[in-house]
């Protein structure tokens, strides 16, 4: 009997989802299943709960219920982000700017911290490029390439990032490239499987790494900064400062007693490469060049004009 109600109740299901909205049922059929509810309430066992109201079948002036579809299974808990401890008191050896940095590599490699955060075999990441670099560029945190490298922006954003950097003509190797945080966000992960996708930082997380990242600015003495992505602008200036992107940049902040400016990450472009994206980044660039006294030619000036 219970087959023989499951394939009603499918095929009920079946004709509801093409439309049709009523069946001939004889009184024959309406008395069996009348005398299998009859059964199954004598036997302490009633039908389940119908969610809610579902249409009926219609047969001689009687209504049969039209069994309601399984609920949707719960969706999956995601694991909480732990607790972070209070941000770590460095103390930085005196010297000359390697000899410093070096102190802080050491130092960052050696947090416990950061380390527990850390998937087998991935690496913390500093920052990187010149100690003496005008600009200094700061992203919010490692991702996969990142941290199986231990450098920021070695992925595909990276990438454009570097030719960004050629076209306001300079090289990678002259300007400083960092992060606020020091490893890659962790997202809950099957034992032994490969992490897929990133998550933003938490506030409590950057807040944690942002006394390495201030070292970093105080060891290379940069004279600007660039915040890339509404995260990292949001970790520099304050959470709840940066309501909306296009509300920040454009125009010049100050973190660290340094002038900043805030644009788009690279990834926005890679999401969409158009012109006007290219050329929204762009124009806070050549903000940038003009701040930091860079020779800008009329050809740089029309990159990404629409034509």
């Amino acid at each position: 009997m219970r087959a023989a109600l499951t394939a009603l109740t499918d095929e009920l299901r079946r004709l509801k989802a093409i439309g049709v909205k009523s069946v001939s049922v004889t009184d024959e059929s309406i008395a069996i299943l009348r005398r299998v509810v009859a059964d199954r309430k004598s036997a302490a066992k009633p039908l389940a709960p119908i969610a809610e109201p579902a249409p009926s079948v219609q047969a001689r002036g009687y209504e049969l219920p039209v069994p309601a579809a399984s609920p949707k299974p719960p969706a999956p808990v995601v694991a909480p982000i732990a607790t972070m401890p209070p941000p770590p008191k460095l103390t930085m050896p005196e010297g000359d700017r390697q000899t410093r940095w070096n102190a802080l590599l050491a130092m960052v490699n050696g947090d416990v911290t950061c380390r527990s955060r850390l998937r087998p075999g991935k690496k913390v990441v500093l920052g990187v490029g010149s100690l003496e670099a005008q600009i200094m560029f700061v992203g919010e945190a490692p991702g996969a390439e990142e941290e199986i490298q231990g450098e920021p922006f070695v992925g595909p954003a990276g990438q454009l990032l570097t030719k960004m950097i050629l076209g306001m003509g300079l090289k990678r190797t002259e300007v400083y490239i960092g992060n606020i945080m020091n490893w890659r966000p962790d997202l809950p992960t099957a034992p032994g499987a490969t992490q897929i996708g990133n998550r933003p930082p938490t506030e409590e997380e950057m807040r944690y790494c942002l006394p390495y990242l201030r070292a970093q600015i105080e060891i290379v003495n940069p004279a600007l900064i660039v915040a890339l992505g509404k995260t990292a602008a949001e970790g520099l200036l304050g959470f709840g400062a940066v309501k909306t992107l296009g509300e920040a940049r454009g125009r010049w902040h100050e973190f660290a007693g340094k002038p900043m400016m805030v644009t788009y990450h690279p990834s926005y472009i890679l999401r969409e490469p158009t012109n006007r994206k290219k050329r929204m980044i762009w124009e806070d660039l050549l903000m940038v060049m003009e701040r930091a006294a860079l020779p800008i030619s009329e050809r740089q000036r029309g990159y990404f004009l629409d034509k």
